[in-house]
């Protein structure tokens, strides 16, 4: 890393406490309970799979013609290299790549996020610089979870801390327990919500009263919990959620959208009667069939599946079956 990188990062920590305290003065608030966060992460975000070709190396036009469909749903913006983008399956340059495509073709109003997380802090700090550099705004990073019986509270939020401090850009926690075998701790969570460049946590897990609970220990600070799946969007939306990162939401962004919409307005019932119709769809691209599955739906919905990588494997015709017949049972097909 260039002398001039490492200075700029060693000011980072100090640059961000600035910015959220004049946050905080130009809105006249003592605490920000109740204001809108210096980044506002409402709303809905795909995370996107990366499409590859027949010989499963990386097919940007195809990315970039699911990126314009994209488009036209009201997401409030974009998630690269997450675990529905097979990200443990690219190459560094790939995953650099990868950004900076998404950046090109995504709005300007719209948020990027990016996968930098890796089993180091050294490493993790590295891709995170990178991300930041192919123009992702906030970085999403997952626990270590190599050696998880020593990620203990106090690593993981030493690990953190290095990594909000060294980040150019602002930092998401993301608890993936399913693929990590890991739930960020609760303590954890607390103690970095308190960092200035730390915005927020994903978290998978599915754990209603926990994320209830997050909301309600992190009140004092900026921080906004994103649900990580749509079959519990709903009820974290009443605990008090702010969005979510959605697999099912590359195949049905505009019911997600709309779902989003009716809780923040209020309409419980259209909403519960939505969520309803949306929980086995996910369960079938997430749990059941997951990546391969989600992307023999995207195809059924005018986007660009295609393969995933080894070794991952294409479903059966008998699972796809069952897929088609799940989301036509629930009136999407």
């Amino acid at each position: 890393m260039a002398f001039s990188t490492r200075l700029t990062s060693s000011l980072r920590p100090a640059l961000a406490a600035l910015h959220k305290a004049a946050h905080r003065q130009c809105r006249g608030l003592s605490t920000p309970q109740g204001s809108e966060p210096f980044l506002n992460l409402g709303g809905i975000f795909p995370p996107l799979t990366t499409p590859f070709s027949p010989t499963q190396e990386v097919d940007y036009a195809q990315l970039e013609g699911n990126l314009r469909r994209y488009a036209s749903i009201p997401f409030r913006g974009l998630v690269a290299l997450g675990s529905n983008g097979e990200y443990p399956y690219l190459a560094s340059r790939e995953r650099v790549e990868l950004v900076s495509c998404v950046r090109r073709a995504l709005p300007r109003d719209r948020l990027l996020l990016a996968g930098s997380g890796c089993e180091s802090t050294q490493a993790t700090i590295e891709l995170t610089v990178s991300m930041a550099e192919a123009g992702a705004d906030v970085a999403l990073v997952v626990t270590p979870c190599y050696y998880r019986g020593a990620m203990t509270t106090a690593a993981l939020v030493h690990h953190y801390t290095e990594v909000g401090d060294a980040s150019p850009i602002p930092v998401v926690l993301y608890s993936v327990p399913a693929n990590t075998g890991l739930d960020l701790p609760m303590e954890a969570v607390i103690t970095l919500a308190q960092h200035p460049n730390i915005i927020g946590i994903k978290d998978s897990g599915g754990d209603i009263t926990r994320m209830g609970l997050m909301v309600h220990k992190t009140r004092q600070e900026d921080f906004q919990v994103l649900a990580g799946s749509a079959s519990f969007l709903l009820a974290s939306y009443a605990v008090g959620a702010s969005g979510g990162v959605c697999a099912l939401a590359n195949v049905l962004g505009d019911p997600l959208c709309q779902l989003d919409y009716l809780c923040r307005k209020g309409q419980w019932q259209e909403a519960r009667d939505l969520q309803h119709r949306l929980i086995e769809p996910n369960m079938a691209v997430t749990r059941r069939f997951g990546i391969p599955g989600l992307k023999k739906a995207m195809e059924w919905f005018g986007y660009y599946g295609g393969p995933c990588r080894a070794p991952l494997a294409p479903l059966s015709p008998a699972q796809v079956e069952e897929l088609r017949s799940t989301f036509s049972a629930n009136g999407w097909l």
